[in-house]
């Protein structure tokens, strides 16, 4: 090789060094610095926000202490999907109010109330039960009326003190309304039962009204003397717009049925219920795939670790007074036509 062209090579190797020696560094320091995360600004926030609330629904439980609230939290867990399906319980100020909160407040698609809380609403919104539709019958409870021993008919309660529980719960709302539709004017007191039945003990209280799903454990674990007693209330064609026949048997109060007797009261229907979105809006297609949740999963809520009621579900049992959600109803036909199919 002449001395011209080592001048070049040695000329060009001596600019390309520093440059690959460059690149090379580059390269090490690239794998040795983590990546970093994309940064987050008002679109990315904008974006998860409504991929959170696009099927994302409230329902109006109860009081913290009371069984709807347990139920609503039981129904949360089992329809639960991430994105695609989320339930948020409230708690409020008990089942009878659950109905102002599903008329009025924002974010509140379904409640669970007693039936007859619609009684109140006929007055304050005529066209109430085209504003509510029925999802599904949860659960009756029942009407107890647990009376010292001297007292041996409703009308002996005519002018004595009867405690209702304290004001948000079934029987502070419903038990005046049925004692109203009995025609027997009491000196109603709203206290913890717990208190109440201490004075009946004393003789201070005629009578508790419990309306719950028995057995009460009140009346179950409780010791009493003898005479006190539950007393039947009949299933007459007053009760039929909200209320359900029922009874209470010796094996659920072995202390206080004697064998062979029931005694004859009636129930109030604890239903789940939904605002009546138009069937074109986001809010209905929310509730609607809540059904397909729920009433597809319905079996999960009637497995070991779940409240027992979930096992007398009946998913096509009709509400007294309510007429039944499209999508509830919607989903029933599907699964008619699919075993028709079948067969």
């Amino acid at each position: 090789m002449n001395t011209f062209f080592k001048s070049r090579l040695l000329l060009m190797l001596s600019i390309l060094a520093p440059v690959m020696l460059a690149l090379q560094f580059a390269e090490v320091g690239a794998k040795a610095q983590p990546a970093r995360p994309p940064r987050s600004g008002p679109a990315l926030e904008t974006q998860k926000k409504e991929r959170m609330n696009a099927w994302t629904v409230g329902l109006a439980g109860g009081l913290l202490e009371g069984a709807p609230i347990r139920l609503a939290a039981e129904i949360a867990r089992v329809v639960d999907d991430g994105p695609n399906m989320l339930v948020l319980p409230i708690v409020t100020r008990g089942a009878t109010e659950n109905m102002n909160a599903l008329l009025h407040l924002r974010g509140v698609d379904m409640a669970i109330i007693n039936s007859d809380a619609l009684e109140e609403y006929k007055l304050q919104a005529p066209e109430v039960q085209h504003r509510v539709v029925s999802l599904l019958n949860l659960f009756p409870s029942e009407l107890h009326i647990f009376v010292r021993p001297e007292i041996a008919s409703l009308q002996d309660l005519a002018g004595k003190k009867v405690n209702f529980n304290t004001l948000g719960t079934a029987a502070a709302y419903s038990g005046p309304l049925i004692f109203s539709r009995l025609g027997v004017d009491v000196e109603k007191t709203f206290i913890p039962h717990q208190v109440a039945l201490e004075q009946m003990r004393k003789g201070e209280m005629a009578a508790v009204v419990f309306i719950t799903s028995k057995p009460v454990d009140a009346f179950l674990r409780g010791r009493w003397e003898p005479g006190f007693k539950f007393l039947p209330v009949a299933y007459e064609s007053k009760f039929e717009d909200y209320y359900l026949p029922a009874v209470l048997e010796p094996s659920e109060y072995p202390n206080l049925i004697k064998q062979g007797e029931r005694v004859s009261t009636i129930a109030v229907p604890t239903v789940l219920v939904a605002f009546n979105w138009p069937i074109q809006s986001n809010r209905y297609q929310r509730v609607a795939r809540f059904v397909d949740y729920l009433f597809s999963r319905i079996d999960r809520l009637q497995a070991t670790g779940f409240d027992p009621k979930w096992k007398s579900i009946n998913l096509a049992a009709t509400v007294p007074g309510l007429a039944r959600a499209p999508a509830a109803q919607a989903w029933l036909d599907r699964q008619a036509r699919g075993k028709q199919a079948s067969q």
